[in-house]
């Protein structure tokens, strides 16, 4: 089997496993991310109701003016406070936190820690 196809294939995996246990509520919604070769992505979403309260990429507009490389740690940090300052307006203080199967290492701890420090607890 192709190396990169068995990576995705266990990274898949992980995140099966880490969702069985993982749930949003409106109170306190799923921190979900995602990480791509050039880009990071991440999303809050409340599982009660199905609904995704609010979403934020390197590719949003709010993001890609502060951000000179958009598929690095630095990266990561500085999407980690711009979605804590957004959900705060949204009313949303506190979340679950949905490494999408990755190690908690590099962009991902990034990412974390720097919406930690934004505000957010989890």
């Amino acid at each position: 089997m192709n190396p990169n196809k068995a990576k995705a294939l266990s990274r898949k995996a992980r995140h099966e496993r880490v969702r069985k246990k993982v749930f949003g509520t409106p109170e306190r919604p799923r921190l979900n991310v995602f990480r791509s070769l050039k880009h990071f992505y991440c999303q809050l979403v409340d599982d009660t109701n199905g609904r995704t309260l609010l979403t934020l990429s390197t590719l949003s507009p709010e993001a890609r003016g502060a951000l000179k490389n958009t598929g690095n740690r630095e990266a990561a940090g500085t999407l980690g406070k711009l979605l804590a300052e957004k959900a705060k307006g949204i009313g949303v203080t506190a979340v679950v936190f949905d490494r999408g199967g990755y190690k908690y290492h590099g962009r991902v701890k990034e990412f974390a820690e720097a919406a930690r420090k934004g505000g957010l607890a989890f």
